[in-house]
């Protein structure tokens, strides 16, 4: 009397695998004829593997398409491979011979604005819109001196362009530091009788601005790009004039950031006349906020020398760089998570190092 639930077992399995087996050609018999090819080829056990790889295939196609849609949206790309000025903008440019012959970049950073409309108003301090520590000290004398500095180097070499250069930078003022500076140098008259021809769009053509550099790691890499603007080409020679105290900061990080030759690269440091206390303290000031900052931060992009630039660019300027220089642009917009690292991409200068 025992196997007779075994057996009744045994029935009702054999049963239940019928009626699936049936329901199962039922479902395939309502199937193209292809499709159930395409199953019956992919459910076979030795074609799970060729499924994986085919979806593996699908997944790899697919990656390397993004990867190449991301390089050649990339600055690099657009820079070196890609990328060309619209020809809306290149018709309002037409460069003369003398100015795309230029080799030698002088730039002249701006420190502050100058208000004034007549040569008077040039020592006055109320013609200035200052920073507090600015007042006194013979600061506006050394600012003056850094502009006839600039002109009389810009005289003397007829393959140089003189770049004043500095953003709109305090709030009072509706001007940039560097085109006070140049509307100071000509209403002194400093060009003297070196005049272009009355077709040039100043009285001297080899001396222009560069008006959106909040600092000066950007009067040097701005005014490198504004000289692109000018000339079409890279400078061979830069010659920078400023303080004094600032000589390392330029010489031994800022021109090493822009990865330009030490041997084409000349510092004119001019100091203004001041005390043994004032000096010592100007100093110190340019040692704690100017030059260890970018000791540690070399291209200016992160937290202190950030806000700094922030707090310059009151009227929220947008430099045109990108599109004037476009070699320049993954230098540009290098700012890398270790604040130290220096650029290592393709720079117009490299074959002068």
């Amino acid at each position: 009397m025992l196997p007779l639930p075994a057996l009744t077992s045994a029935a009702s399995t054999t049963s239940k695998r019928e009626v699936h087996w049936r329901e199962r050609n039922r479902f395939h018999s309502l199937l193209p004829s292809g499709l159930q090819g395409t199953l019956r080829y992919l459910r076979t056990r030795s074609r799970i593997t060729n499924l994986g790889v085919l979806l593996l295939a699908a997944f790899a196609s697919l990656s390397f398409i993004y990867n190449l849609s991301f390089v050649f949206s990339s600055p690099f790309y657009d820079a070196y491979l890609k990328y060309s000025t619209p020809s809306s903008i290149l018709a309002t440019i037409e460069r003369n011979e003398t100015l795309t012959s230029l080799d030698h970049l002088i730039i002249v950073p701006g420190h502050a604005i100058w208000t004034g409309i007549r040569p008077e108003h040039a020592w006055d301090e109320e013609f200035w819109t200052l920073e507090e520590y600015q007042k006194g000290g013979g600061r506006i004398s050394a600012f003056m001196d850094h502009i006839k500095q600039g002109v009389s180097l810009a005289l003397e070499d007829e393959k140089s362009l003189l770049v004043f250069s500095g953003g709109q930078t305090r709030l009072l003022s509706t001007t940039t530091e560097a085109e006070s500076y140049l509307r100071l140098a000509l209403s002194l008259n400093l060009f003297g009788n070196h005049y272009s021809d009355p077709s040039a769009p100043s009285p001297f053509s080899r001396a222009t601005t560069e008006t959106y550099a909040l600092d000066s790691f950007q009067n040097l890499l701005f005014s490198l790009a504004r000289f692109r603007e000018i000339t079409s080409r890279y400078p061979s020679r830069i010659t920078v004039i400023s303080y004094e105290m600032k000589r390392r900061r330029f010489e031994e990080l800022h021109r090493v950031a822009v990865r330009f030759p030490a041997q084409f690269f000349q510092y004119v440091g001019i100091e203004p006349v001041a005390s043994e206390i004032e000096s010592t303290k100007a100093r110190d000031g340019e040692f704690r906020n100017g030059y260890k900052p970018y000791t540690i931060d070399l291209y200016g992009c992160h937290d202190f020398l950030l806000a700094k630039r922030r707090a310059r660019n009151l009227f929220l300027r947008f430099h045109p760089y990108h599109s004037s220089a476009p070699e320049l642009r993954g230098l540009l917009e290098w700012c890398p998570s270790d604040p130290t690292e220096l650029f290592q991409g393709p720079l117009p200068w490299d074959a002068s190092e």
